[in-house]
């Protein structure tokens, strides 16, 4: 069972990269015009009335106050944080830079996975993961500029909340249901984001409109599924197909800001992408066998 539910949680965490990937793109336009604290607020508050019809349809308020508060504050805190620095970084980076700066984060859940959730990672897993962290490194250059300005060390800082935050859905999954999960970090997220972004609030625009209905449809499926991903499955063994995303992100910067990347991240999005395949046909083999 463990191998189909980690194939299950690798074609949802691909749906999520998608929805995020698209949602990015949505927090890169807004913020150029809003402060990064409000863009995270926006981000919470616009989700809210999907995700009230969503835990109404699967019957989960009348559970909705049973859950771990601590773990979920504890997300809520870490997702106000990483949203803030990520609106930021946006501003100054290509969205193929900032992801090639946040695909640090599946090697840091790994990490953290062994340490906290005592799984497994088997030599495969190491190495292919570490082809596609050298993938990412290709991406950066070999000196690494990238990741020296105030714009990467914030996307940075927000790959280290998202990683921490990963391993701590993780546990709360153990005893929640991910109805609760997701209401509750929306909820959080909303009014945590608003109250720090309230004293230099910008109102916003009309013509924005849309880009705040896509934020929160795109925000909403995106949440699901990751839930769905980190709950159904190893973290150490999901989050590396987050770097999928790096092929999104170039495409949309072509298609809507006509940057296209050198060779350099050509280069490195073949060996990330290649080892994703690699990883996929692992965990499918894996599957079978267990049930042929």
């Amino acid at each position: 069972m463990a191998g189909k539910g980690n194939l299950r949680a690798i074609y949802a965490m691909l749906i999520a990269v998608v929805m995020f990937s698209l949602m990015d793109t949505a927090l890169k336009l807004l913020s150029a015009h809003y402060p990064a604290l409000q863009v995270a607020a926006m981000r919470g508050l616009s989700s809210l009335p999907l995700v009230f019809a969503y835990v109404g349809w699967r019957g989960a308020f009348g559970t909705a106050l049973q859950v771990r508060w601590p773990m979920h504050l504890l997300r809520a805190g870490l997702s106000i944080t990483m949203l803030a620095l990520f609106a930021f970084g946006l501003r100054k980076l290509s969205l193929a830079e900032a992801y090639s700066i946040f695909f640090i984060a599946p090697a840091l859940i790994t990490a953290l996975s062994v340490v906290f959730l005592k799984e497994s990672v088997d030599l495969a897993r190491w190495i292919a993961i570490a082809v596609g962290m050298g993938g990412v490194l290709v991406v950066l250059r070999p000196s690494g500029t990238g990741m020296l300005t105030l714009g990467g060390l914030a996307v940075l800082g927000a790959a280290t909340c998202y990683a921490v935050s990963a391993i701590a859905s993780r546990l709360v999954g153990r005893t929640d249901r991910a109805e609760h999960m997701v209401l509750w970090l929306m909820v959080f997220l909303a009014i945590g984001a608003s109250a720090l972004a309230a004293p230099n609030w910008v109102a916003v625009r009309a013509q924005d409109f849309w880009l705040l209905c896509g934020l929160a449809l795109t925000g909403f499926l995106g949440q699901l599924a990751i839930t769905e991903a980190f709950n159904s499955g190893e973290a150490s063994r999901v989050a590396p197909f987050e770097y999928s995303g790096l092929a999104w992100g170039v495409a949309l910067d072509w298609l809507l800001w006509r940057t296209l990347p050198d060779r350099y991240t050509l280069i490195g999005a073949a060996i990330i992408i290649g080892s994703g395949i690699y990883l996929v046909r692992h965990e499918r083999a894996h599957a079978q066998a267990e049930h042929p």
